[in-house]
């Protein structure tokens, strides 16, 4: 199994910025997809970026140019770095971890029934 443990939500204001943190562990978490994910009550969840085991980065197209997904090898930790966020970027996000590829896992807006999934963390943005 792999364990995905998420921290760094908050509430900050429009045009500002938040960094989101999942740590991972667990048998073989490397050789699966990693990704975040983001759901507002009684709205569908979106995918918002993925890294695949090879490197490979995808982006929602909601936040091209403004998040920035990452690997700290180091502290075996998933790093989301959010920059001029708006208030629609509100919602829970979600570290979760796959076999899909990511470019289509995050176009589906994954499958909690499927893969490995954090319990989330909260980011609120005001206007």
């Amino acid at each position: 199994a792999v364990y995905l443990r998420e921290s760094g939500g908050g509430s900050v204001q429009s045009g500002g910025s938040l960094r989101l943190s999942c740590a991972v562990s667990g048998y073989d978490w490397r050789s699966y997809c990693l990704g975040w994910f983001r759901q507002v009550p009684g709205k569908m969840r979106e995918g918002v970026a993925a890294l695949d085991h090879d490197g490979e980065i995808n982006y929602a197209d909601s936040v091209k140019g403004r998040f920035a997904i990452s690997l700290d090898p180091a502290k075996d930790t998933l790093l989301l770095e959010m920059n001029s966020l708006k208030p629609e970027d509100t919602a829970m996000y979600y570290c979760a971890a796959d076999n899909e590829p990511g470019a289509r896992w995050i176009a589906t807006g994954g499958n909690p029934s499927l893969g490995y999934w954090g319990h989330g963390t909260q980011v609120t943005i005001s206007s």
